[in-house]
């Protein structure tokens, strides 16, 4: 399969980045960086795993194991990512209710994010962490978007 396919055989629709108004690729681009100050790096890269892999987003996932690995992240914790809760003694505390977190926005099966869901989170991080977990899991979120309905191709960076 070359970069330009996907699974199902397809390239790639468009260039996203090319084909979108810049202000508002800019406007992602801020938020994300935002999002991420002062998030632990690895937590972050933890987040945004984990939703790609819910958001089925190969281009992501390809993207984020590779900065997981570099902000020293071990191949066997990104490997039990998908099955955390299992594995959960691999995991921190503050690591798990963030996942949990993740999970719970990522897709709101219920229309809403749980209170124990919540409660679990602003006992790990406080205010101003949460606000920030919560915009980076909302922008690596939009960023799957992007990407799977683009089908960007993993590796395309």
């Amino acid at each position: 399969m070359t970069t330009n396919e996907n699974t199902h055989g397809h390239g790639p629709r468009m260039d996203f980045a090319a084909a979108l108004p810049s202000a508002t690729y800019k406007a992602v681009v801020a938020l994300d960086a935002a999002a991420r100050k002062g998030v632990d790096p690895v937590i972050a890269e933890l987040v945004k795993i984990r939703a790609s892999q819910l958001n089925h987003c190969a281009f992501c996932l390809d993207m984020h194991i590779k900065d997981a690995r570099k902000a020293g992240e071990t191949e066997e914790r990104i490997y039990l990512l998908n099955a955390w809760e299992e594995a959960a003694h691999y995991y921190t505390e503050k690591e798990q209710a963030a996942l949990a977190l993740t999970e719970a926005v990522t897709v709101l099966t219920d229309g809403f994010v749980p209170d124990a869901v919540y409660e679990r989170a602003a006992a790990q991080f406080d205010d101003t962490e949460l606000t920030q977990l919560i915009a980076l899991i909302a922008t690596i979120n939009v960023w799957n978007r992007f990407s799977v309905t683009t089908r960007k191709a993993p590796g395309a960076v």
